[in-house]
């Protein structure tokens, strides 16, 4: 545990988010870790109090939201690795039809020219998960392609619906196969089983079931398509996050000695893509020096989520850095957050020396 790392989440919880777990790794060994707050605090939208609290642990599941478009991206390198897919070929390839300038390089550099969301629950609301996918998938092209930059939930939503033609399972078993398991990551994936041990998210009192979102994607669109996307939808604990980072930070080392993907893969994920038009460089699914997340960490790499979630990643540091938080319970639109990501950073700066 960390007194000063306590009472940075101290200063968030409940205003910023109503629980958080935060870690810091140096060189691979946690040098400092917290919790705060309750995973389940309000009822409603109107902030009544829940009668159940429950408090957050280091081993609380959160709804990783946007995060999850790392592993997507792990998925689909390894996918490259066996030779299934080319980043560079027409996802036309695995999804005919499609217009012949997107790749799979530009969908991970959100420079394939598509929209940024579209809620296809909404224009079909009586539809099956199948039918919004291939929906989702004739997505035209609106923007310019090969950028600039525009991030698209439907174009990751693209990339995760080609690994799972070119892999030839649902992108779940994918994940589980090439990702998680090589990781050894027992509590993260897709629709979590232990729900007391998961944050709740927002109130949509469109859903079915009492109270605020608990154990399901917040993610409108992901859950929309069965809870399954490429954009989000993966659910996990502060030290499986962190795993990931540790495994991109060493090149793609992994416990047991089978790697997560090869040096070279790994290098070129976190290369600079050349996406012209971000407030960041952008690799491949992954961010570097995004000002909203690394706050003195400059060039660090990671990605954040909307529900409040957050991976660092700072090589020259030695520096693995997670902020998990639900706040968008039970409302979306807090203040504070970007400062509690910028305090925790600054933490870890100090913890590296």
């Amino acid at each position: 545990m960390s007194d000063r790392l306590e009472a940075i989440l101290a200063e968030g919880v409940p205003g910023v988010c109503p629980a958080a777990v935060a870690l810091i790794a140096v060189d691979g060994a946690v040098v400092a870790s917290a919790a705060a707050g309750e995973l389940v605090r309000y009822s409603d939208a109107d902030f009544t109090l829940a009668g159940d609290r429950p408090p957050a642990r280091r081993d609380s599941i959160f709804d990783l939201a946007s995060i999850s478009k790392l592993f997507t991206t792990a998925a689909i390198l390894s996918l490259a690795e066996d030779g299934l897919l080319d980043l560079d070929e027409p996802v036309a390839t695995w999804l005919p039809g499609r217009d012949a300038r997107i790749t799979l390089r530009r969908l991970l550099t959100h420079t394939a020219g598509l929209q940024p969301i579209r809620r296809i629950d909404l224009e079909l609301p009586d539809a099956s998960p199948g039918t919004r996918m291939a929906a989702m998938i004739d997505t035209p092209v609106t923007a310019p392609v090969g950028g600039p930059y525009l991030y698209t939930d439907v174009g990751m939503i693209m990339a995760g619906r080609v690994a799972e033609v070119a892999g030839g399972a649902p992108l779940d078993a994918l994940v589980a196969a090439r990702v998680t398991g090589v990781l050894g990551l027992a509590d993260t994936g897709y629709r979590p089983a232990e729900l007391h041990r998961v944050a709740a998210t927002e109130w949509k009192p469109e859903r079915p079931g009492p109270g605020c979102v608990r154990g399901e994607v917040h993610d409108e669109t992901s859950y929309a398509l069965g809870g399954v996307a490429g954009h989000a939808g993966v659910f996990g604990t502060a030290d499986d996050v962190l795993a990931l980072g540790e495994s991109l930070r060493l090149g793609g080392a992994a416990p047991g000695g089978r790697p997560l993907l090869r040096r070279e893969s790994v290098a070129e994920m976190l290369r600079d893509q050349g996406a012209e038009g971000a407030p960041f460089r952008h690799g491949l699914g992954v961010r570097i020096g995004d000002p909203g997340i690394v706050g003195p960490l400059a060039g660090a790499f990671g990605h954040s989520g909307f529900t409040g979630t957050s991976l660092v990643v700072s090589p020259p540091h030695g520096l693995t850095v997670v902020l998990l938080t639900n706040a968008v319970h039970p409302v979306r639109g807090r203040d504070g957050l970007r400062a509690l990501r910028h305090a925790v950073a600054a933490e870890a700066l100090r913890l590296a020396g």
